[in-house]
C-alpha cells in the first residue's frame, strides 16, 4: 500500500484514449501581476485541456476577459496580459465535456448581476445539467452557450443568501456531478470542490506572497509554492482581495469518489493528490501488473508519456530492462489541422515513430496506461512489428474500460468502448500482439489502500449516483 507524501476500431484518431478534462487556476497577487502568474500556471496545466484557454481579471469594479480557441501560447500575447490588470484573476484550459469545442463555450464565463461582476471557470461535468437549464429558461434567463459551466454561473448569480458563501452553499445543493470551480467576485475569489471530491483542487502561496488555487499541485510548484494543501471535498476556499484566506465547510457530505482516471492518466506525474504521489502510484500499478501478468521478454517500453511511470514499475518488478522505443511528436495537439482520409489512416505514425535499433529482433512488452476506444493499439503494435520486433506483448496498467463516464471524461458511449466488443485475447489477436493483459481493479485497490475510495464507474459500472442515458457532450447543441 502506498503511504502519503509531505483506445474503436474505425478510422484512427490522432488523440489516443480518453480526453483530458479541464484545468483551472485562481490567483491573488499583491504585485498586480496576477494575470501573468495565471498564464504560467495554465502552461503547467496545459495537459488537462488543449482546445481553448482564457483568463478573467478583476480591477476597479470591472472584469477584463480574454479567451479563445487554442493553446495557452496561441491565445495570449504580451499585450493581452497587460490588458488583464488587477490583483485577482481566474483562468481556464478547456477540453469540452458538455458543449462543442467552440469559442462561445470557452471559459471563463463572465456576467454582471445584482451582486456585481462575477466570473467562473470549471473542471468537471454536471449530470443534471438538463434540469438546471430548463429551470433557467423557464425563468426567462438567456443563455449564450451550450456549456454546463454557464448554467452554474447563472445558478450562482440567482442563488439566495446575503454572502457569497451562503449563495454557493445554496446553489451547489442542486448540482449533481463533478465540479471543481473557481469564482471571481468583487471581494475576492472562491475555489470549490464538489462533495464527492471527483476532481483535484489545491492551493498554496508563492515566495512573493501570491496566493494560488489550481487543479493540480504541479502548477503550484511550477509557480514557486514551497507548500501546498488540498481543498477537501465539499469545501469552499475564500481568498479576499487583500490576500487573507480561509477554508469553509459547505456542509454537504457524500460518498468519497475521487476519479480513478486521475491516478491512471490525467494528472501529471509530478502532482500529488489525496496525499499520494501520482508518479509513485503509477509505478506501483506497473509493479502489480508485472505480478499478475508476467511474460518472458527482452525489454519493457512505455507508450509515452503517461505510461512511463507504470513501465518503470513493471521493469523493476519483472527485472526486465526498461527501454524506450517510441519517439513522440509532441507538437500534434488538439488544434491540429484535420487530415485527409489518407493521412488519418497514418495518424499514429504522425504522432509516434519507433527506434528500430531498440526493438529489432527483440521480444518487447508495451505498457499502456489504458485502452478506451482501441484506436491506437493495433497501429502501435504494427509499428513495432514493422521495426523488427520479434514479439509484442501488451500490458495495460488499468482494468478494461466498459462504461461511459458521466463526470467529465469524454470516453464516448458503451458502444464506443472496445472492451465491450473484444476480450483481452480477442483484442490481442486483432491488434497483432502476442498477448494482452489488463491490471485488475482489485490490484488497483491494493495499491491505493485506505485511499481507494475512488469512482470506478468506467470500469465497474458502479456510479456514485443515478445517471441518465442522455448525457452526451453535445446534448444542448441545436
Amino acid at each position: 500500500m502506498l503511504r502519503p507524501d509531505r483506445n474503436a476500431m474505425g478510422p484512427i484518431d490522432f488523440y489516443t484514449g480518453s480526453r483530458e478534462e479541464c484545468g483551472i487556476i485562481a490567483v491573488y497577487d499583491p504585485q498586480s501581476e496576477a494575470a501573468r502568474t495565471a498564464f504560467y500556471g495554465l502552461f503547467a496545466l496545459q495537459h488537462r485541456g488543449q482546445e481553448a484557454a482564457g483568463i478573467a481579471s478583476y480591477n476597479e469594479r470591472m472584469v477584463h476577459l480574454k479567451k479563445d480557441i487554442g493553446l495557452v501560447s496561441q491565445v495570449f500575447s504580451e499585450e493581452d496580459i497587460r490588458k488583464l490588470p488587477g490583483k485577482l484573476v481566474i483562468g481556464h484550459n478547456r477540453y469540452s465535456t458538455t458543449g462543442l469545442p467552440s469559442a462561445k463555450n470557452a471559459q471563463p464565463f463572465v456576467v454582471t448581476g445584482k451582486y456585481g461582476p462575477i466570473g467562473i471557470a470549471h473542471n468537471g461535468n454536471i449530470v443534471n445539467a438538463q434540469e438546471l437549464r430548463r429551470e433557467l429558461l423557464d425563468k426567462g434567463i438567456g443563455l449564450t452557450s451550450t456549456s454546463d459551466t454557464e448554467l452554474m454561473l447563472m445558478s450562482l448569480g440567482l442563488a439566495s443568501g446575503k454572502t457569497w458563501v451562503q449563495r454557493i452553499r445554496n446553489a451547489i445543493k442542486k448540482w449533481i456531478g463533478a465540479f471543481s470551480f473557481v469564482l471571481l467576485t468583487e471581494e475576492g475569489f472562491y475555489a470549490v470542490r464538489d462533495p464527492w471530491g471527483f476532481r483535484p483542487l489545491s492551493y498554496g502561496k508563492t515566495a512573493d506572497s501570491a496566493f494560488v488555487a489550481a487543479s493540480e499541485t504541479c502548477a503550484l510548484s511550477t509557480l514557486g509554492c514551497s507548500e501546498y494543501f488540498e481543498i477537501p471535498a465539499g469545501a469552499i476556499l475564500f481568498c479576499s482581495n487583500s490576500g487573507e484566506f480561509e477554508v469553509i465547510d459547505s456542509g454537504l457530505k457524500k460518498k468519497p469518489s475521487a476519479c480513478l482516471f486521475e491516478y491512471i492518466y490525467f494528472s501529471r506525474p509530478d502532482s500529488i493528490w489525496n496525499g499520494l504521489s501520482i508518479h509513485l502510484v503509477r509505478r506501483k500499478f506497473g509493479e502489480e501488473l508485472a505480478k499478475v501478468a508476467p511474460v518472458d521478454a527482452d525489454m519493457v517500453i512505455p507508450v509515452p508519456d503517461s505510461s512511463i511511470s507504470a513501465a518503470i514499475g513493471y521493469a523493476h518488478e519483472s527485472r526486465i530492462p526498461y527501454g524506450e522505443a517510441f519517439v513522440k511528436n509532441r507538437y500534434i495537439g488538439r488544434t491540429f489541422i484535420e487530415p485527409t482520409t489518407t493521412l488519418r489512416q497514418k495518424g499514429v505514425r504522425m504522432k509516434f515513430n519507433v527506434l528500430k535499433d531498440s526493438v529489432e529482433g527483440k521480444r518487447v512488452i508495451v505498457i499502456d496506461d489504458s485502452i478506451v476506444r482501441g484506436n491506437t493499439i493495433k497501429p502501435l503494435v504494427t509499428l513495432l512489428r514493422n521495426a523488427g520486433a520479434r514479439e509484442v506483448h501488451v500490458r495495460v496498467a488499468s482494468p478494461p474500460v466498459k462504461y461511459p463516464c458521466r463526470m467529465g471524461v469524454d470516453m464516448g458511449e458503451s458502444e464506443d468502448l472496445v472492451a465491450n466488443r473484444l476480450d483481452a485475447q480477442e483484442l490481442a489477436r486483432w491488434s497483432g500482439a502476442a498477448s494482452l493483459a489488463y491490471l485488475p481493479l482489485e490490484s488497483i485497490r491494493n495499491v491505493l489502500g485506505i485511499y481507494s475510495a475512488c469512482c470506478t464507474a468506467c470500469f465497474s459500472g458502479d456510479y456514485p449516483f443515478k445517471v441518465g442515458t442522455n448525457n452526451s457532450k453535445n446534448q444542448f447543441e441545436p
